[in-house]
């Protein structure tokens, strides 16, 4: 995790960590590996932000801890960890 800690997306980027799906529903119900999975993930860091025209710095409107929805093709893939994939 310090890893991650220390990657500070440039510009308007997000660094986003993906949710893994419960195999298991509330109730206990075992779900399919073939049922509709979303792609959400967890904000783990947010860039500055971008500039206008005159210099002025346009903030992300997102924070750290933010939940968010993920295109399924799109963004930059990021290996920190064997077993965890950061989306960018």
């Amino acid at each position: 995790m310090a890893a991650i800690r220390r990657l500070i997306p440039s510009f308007n980027r997000v660094l986003v960590e993906k949710v893994v799906q419960p195999k298991k529903s509330a109730g206990g119900i075992l779900l399919p590996e073939t049922s509709k999975q979303l792609n959400s993930g967890k904000v783990i860091a947010v860039g500055p932000g971008s500039r206008d025209k005159e210099g002025k710095l346009i903030p992300v409107a997102l924070k750290e801890g933010d939940h968010v929805l993920l295109p399924e093709y799109g963004g930059l893939e990021v290996k920190l960890a064997p077993e965890k994939e950061y989306p960018l």
